[in-house]
């Protein structure tokens, strides 16, 4: 079967139509432990959870015990649910794998068997995803990650003041789990006053202005001396390196370039704007702002880049990243500021 939404799944649990079986795929454990609390809450009384539900990895089964664990009978309750997680090691065994496909050719009614592939197998198997609902967990576009931040964080009594929301993604980028655990440090704080851009700029440790976005965003406005400026402060941020700030660039320049296909068709303001958000629909590039705002940066930043200036400041990234995963290169943050000046220089010679 196709692989369902986490909204129509989400849906179709909250009014009691559970499926015989899930899989649930993707880079983001947060994502499908909020579809396996939804499944659970719903199919098993709180009070016999103990009795109806089984855990696993799928590592430590064996045919006979997947057997057992998925036709056992429920007890005091009308249906049981079974968790079995890192599915993916079934490919080091085919016959307990052999002994799943099996069972959910012709599943229990009894049982809601749930199977969870861990974050770094990316590819999802397609005989589970045949015989169960499928769920890909993976990052979640900007929309729905703004919806999906402000509904957790009401979970945890955090109302966010103006553009408070805002910079947290942009701080902490578009993961659920990293963005979960600020969340529960936000929780921390007093109750009843909304949670400012400077509370959030103290918590995570970066200021307004200074995420990686807001240098990406000095690059491609030309303004090279800023860019230089904020690169010491966003490279001391946690998990930010000369690598990531490359890829940010890079992923940018390629959608500005196919924007400014779009702009040299005599595509202007609206039209130009809607070429942004399909580029972004289509690539799903991660790491970057929502996609309203990045669309308008795109249209915008595709009038002043024609494509031979596009050209060779792509050209100066991948060099800059080639050198940066060098091992006998370490000055990461002279590596990255030589590309700044080089794509500066572009802009010169494109003019």
């Amino acid at each position: 079967m196709p692989v369902q939404s986490r909204k129509d799944v989400g849906a179709a649990v909250k009014k009691g139509a559970l499926a015989p079986a899930y899989y649930l795929f993707g880079a983001e454990d947060v994502l499908k432990d909020e579809i396996i609390r939804a499944v659970l809450d719903r199919a098993v009384d709180p009070s016999i959870r103990d009795f109806n539900f089984d855990q696993r990895s799928a590592a430590s089964l064996d045919p006979e015990a997947v057997e057992a664990l998925c036709n056992t009978l429920p007890m005091m309750a009308d249906r049981r649910v079974v968790l079995i997680r890192d599915i993916e090691s079934l490919k080091r065994k085919p016959k307990v794998r052999a002994a799943l496909v099996r069972y959910l050719e012709r599943p229990a009614a009894e049982t809601i068997v749930i199977l969870v592939q861990g974050p770094g197998e990316e590819d999802p198997d397609k005989d589970l995803s045949r015989l169960a609902v499928a769920v890909e967990c993976d990052v979640l576009p900007p929309a729905e990650l703004m919806k999906w931040i402000t509904t957790r964080a009401g979970e945890r009594g955090v109302v966010f003041a103006p553009g408070a929301a805002e910079h947290l993604l942009k701080c902490v980028g578009p993961s659920p789990t990293m963005l979960r655990l600020e969340l529960e440090k936000l929780g921390s704080l007093p109750a009843g006053q909304p949670v400012t851009v400077e509370q959030v700029a103290g918590l995570v440790g970066i200021r307004y202005g200074e995420t990686i976005l807001d240098w990406r965003d000095a690059v491609m406005d030309g303004n090279a001396a800023r860019a230089v400026t904020l690169l010491g402060r966003v490279l001391e941020q946690s998990g930010v390196t000369g690598v990531n700030l490359v890829g940010l660039l890079g992923t940018t320049l390629i959608g500005v370039g196919v924007v400014r296909v779009a702009y040299d068709r005599r595509s202007r303001g609206a039209a130009l704007e809607r070429a942004a958000m399909d580029a972004l629909r289509a690539g799903r590039p991660a790491r970057l702002g929502p996609w309203k705002e990045e669309s308008a940066h795109w249209a915008r930043w595709a009038a002043a880049w024609p494509l031979p200036r596009i050209s060779g400041a792509i050209r100066a990234a991948l060099a800059a990243d080639r050198a940066l995963k060098n091992t006998a290169l370490s000055d990461e943050r002279g590596l990255v500021a030589d590309l700044v000046m080089r794509v500066a220089l572009t802009h010169a010679e494109a003019a």
